[in-house]
C-alpha cells in the first residue's frame, strides 16, 4: 500500500477569462490530473472538503458566487450529485473536520450553521455589520470563527449555538479580536482544542496577528511591507507564510536560536508580549528576510502547506499552481492545466479511497473490491432556507453504518516494516523533471522487455530438455518389454505335432516319455 497525497484545487473565470471553473484533483508528485468535477464557479473561501473517513466516502460544496446555490460533489461520480438552494449569495463557508456542520456568511455580515446531514438550519444571526470574508472552524469543532469587512474577528462557541435552550436567545460571541484596522482577508487556527489553540489572523492592514482564545489577548503582530492576501501556518506551528497580492511570500519563523548565558545554543519563541509587541518583518534582520523571502512574480490568490510539511503550493490569479520546496524555497514544478483561469481553493490531502476511476486504498489486504461497493456515499441533505422548529424537533437525519465484516484490529495490521517502508515512500522527495521521469520509464520498459525475452529463452531450453527426457523414458520402457517377452517366449512349453515337448539344455526340443 502506498500513501499518495493529492491536490485540490478550485478555479473560477479570471477578470480575463472566460467559462466556468471546476474543482480538480492532481497527484502531488507528478501533477497528473485524477478526477475533475464541473459546473462550479466559487470564490475564494467559498469551497470546503470533507475526506473520506469512518466507512464513508468524502464530499465538497462549493458557493457559487454568482447565484444563492451551493454545488455538492463527492469523490464517487464525475458530475454534480447536489444542488442545494441558499436563503442567500454566501461569501464564504466552512465545514468542521469531520463533515458535520456547515456554516455559512453573507454580504450583510449574517451567519447560518446547517446540519450537513439533516439541512436542519441550527442557527442565524448577525455577527457582523459589513460583509465576512472568511469562515474557519477550530480542528475540534467547539468554536467557529468569522473575519469580516470591518476589521474584526469573531469567535463563537458551537455547542451554545446547537443549544436547544439558547434558541430564543440572541448568540454572543466567545471573544471579539478587534485591533485590525482594515479589512480581515484570512483565519487559520492552529493545532490544539479550543481555547488552548492559537489564531492567525491576517489583514489588508499589512498585518497577521497571533491570537491566545485562552485568555482572549493578542499575542503577537507581524507588520510586513504589503497587504496580506492569505496566510498558511506549519503543522507543527515552527513557521508561516503570509502572502501579498503583488506576488512575494514571506517566511515568519516563530522560533529563533540565542545563547545562553553558558553561550550555549538554545531556541526561543518568537513574540509573546502583547499589544506592544509589533515584529517588523524587513527592520529585525534585512539580509535574512530577503533569504526568507518567495517572489512568485503574479498575485497569489490561495497558498497550503503539503501534509509533510516539506512544500509549500500556491495558487494564483493566472490559474498556474506552484510548488515550493519550504527548506531551499527552490521552485520544484509548476501545474499550468488551469491556465487562464483563478486559482480560489487549495489544498492537500490523501487520495480518497473511493476515488472515481481508481482503486481503493486499504490497510486490509485480500479486500480488492470496487470502491463504489465497499464505501457508501456520506448524505448530504437540502439545507433549510429558514428555521423550522418541528423539522428540528423531530431530527430526522440519515446515518448510515457501513456493514464491517473485518474482525476488531484486523483493519490495522499493519507492520513496523510495512509502515516505515510506505512511510518513506510517502515522504521521498521528487525534484525529477518530467523529461527524467520519461527517460526512466522508457528504461523500465527496457528492462521489462529484456527480462521478457531471457523468460522465453528458458523456457525454450526448458521445454527441450523435457521433450528428451520423455522420448528416453518411453524408448527405455518399449525396448524393456520387447526384452521381456523375448525370454517369456523362450521359456514356455509349445507344443510340436500335438505332442508334449520340453526344451533342451540347448534350447532344441524334445519329445516326453522318449529317450
Amino acid at each position: 500500500m502506498h500513501l499518495n497525497e493529492s491536490i485540490l484545487c478550485a478555479t473560477a473565470p479570471s477578470a480575463s477569462g472566460s467559462g466556468p471553473g471546476a474543482l480538480s484533483l492532481h497527484d502531488i508528485q507528478t501533477g497528473t490530473s485524477l478526477a475533475s468535477w464541473k459546473q462550479t464557479s466559487a470564490n475564494t473561501h467559498c469551497t470546503v472538503v470533507v475526506q473520506s473517513r469512518d466507512g464513508q466516502g468524502g464530499f465538497a460544496l462549493a458557493a457559487q458566487q454568482d447565484k444563492s446555490i451551493m454545488n455538492v460533489y463527492n469523490f464517487q461520480k464525475d458530475q454534480l450529485a447536489l444542488k442545494i438552494v441558499l436563503p442567500e449569495k454566501l461569501t464564504a463557508i466552512a465545514s468542521d473536520p469531520r463533515g458535520k456542520y456547515c456554516a455559512g456568511a453573507t454580504a450583510q455580515g449574517r451567519i447560518f450553521l446547517w446540519e450537513i446531514a439533516s439541512g436542519i438550519m441550527y442557527n442565524s444571526w448577525d455577527a457582523h455589520y459589513r460583509q465576512i470574508n472568511v469562515l474557519r472552524f477550530t480542528q475540534d469543532a467547539a468554536a467557529l470563527l468569522a473575519g469580516s469587512e470591518d476589521s474584526g474577528v469573531s469567535v463563537w462557541s458551537v455547542p451554545r449555538l446547537l443549544d436547544e435552550g439558547l434558541q430564543h436567545e440572541l448568540p454572543a460571541p466567545h471573544c471579539t479580536f478587534t485591533d485590525h484596522t482594515l479589512p480581515v482577508t484570512d483565519i487559520v487556527c492552529g493545532a490544539g482544542s479550543f481555547p488552548s489553540c492559537r489564531i492567525l489572523t491576517a489583514s489588508v492592514d499589512h498585518t497577521v496577528k497571533l491570537w491566545d482564545p485562552a485568555s482572549k489577548t493578542l499575542l503577537t503582530t507581524f507588520y510586513f511591507p504589503q497587504p496580506i492576501k492569505c496566510a498558511s501556518w506549519d503543522p507543527t506551528e515552527r513557521l508561516f507564510f503570509a502572502a501579498s497580492a503583488d506576488g512575494s511570500i514571506h517566511q515568519v519563523n516563530l522560533f529563533r536560536q540565542r545563547e545562553d548565558k553558558f553561550s550555549r545554543a538554545a531556541m526561543e519563541a518568537v513574540g509573546g508580549a502583547g499589544v506592544s509587541d509589533v515584529i517588523r518583518i524587513n527592520d529585525v534582520d534585512p539580509k535574512d528576510a530577503k533569504k526568507r523571502l518567495i517572489s512568485v512574480g503574479e498575485p497569489v490568490t490561495t497558498m497550503t502547506i503539503s501534509l509533510t510539511g516539506s512544500m509549500l503550493l500556491v495558487g494564483t490569479a493566472s490559474g498556474l499552481i506552484h510548488t515550493y520546496d519550504i527548506a531551499s524555497h527552490q521552485l520544484l514544478r509548476t501545474l499550468s492545466a488551469h491556465k487562464g483561469m483563478s486559482i480560489t481553493h487549495i489544498s492537500t490531502m490523501l487520495r480518497p479511497p473511493d476515488l472515481i476511476g481508481h482503486i481503493s486504498l486499504t490497510l486490509s489486504s485480500g479486500t480488492t473490491g470496487d470502491a463504489g461497493e465497499n464505501i457508501p456515499v456520506r448524505p448530504v441533505a437540502p439545507f433549510q432556507r429558514i428555521r423550522d422548529a418541528k423539522a428540528r424537533e423531530a431530527h430526522d437525519a440519515l446515518l448510515m453504518l457501513p456493514h464491517d465484516s473485518t474482525p476488531t484490529g484486523m483493519f490495522f495490521s499493519y507492520s513496523r516494516e510495512e509502515l516505515i517502508r510506505d512511510h518513506a515512500f510517502f515522504v521521498q522527495p521528487s525534484t525529477a523533471s518530467p523529461e527524467a521521469t520519461g527517460i526512466s520509464l522508457q528504461t523500465r520498459v527496457s528492462e521489462l522487455e529484456s527480462e521478457v525475452t531471457r523468460l522465453r529463452e528458458q523456457l525454450s531450453k526448458a521445454k527441450g530438455i523435457n521433450d528428451t527426457m520423455w522420448e528416453t523414458v518411453v524408448q527405455r520402457i518399449v525396448a524393456e518389454g520387447r526384452e521381456k517377452g523375448q525370454v517369456e517366449g523362450r521359456e514356455h512349453s509349445v507344443t510340436v505335432g500335438g505332442d508334449a515337448t520340453e526344451l533342451t539344455e540347448g534350447g532344441r526340443p524334445r519329445k516326453r516319455n522318449r529317450t
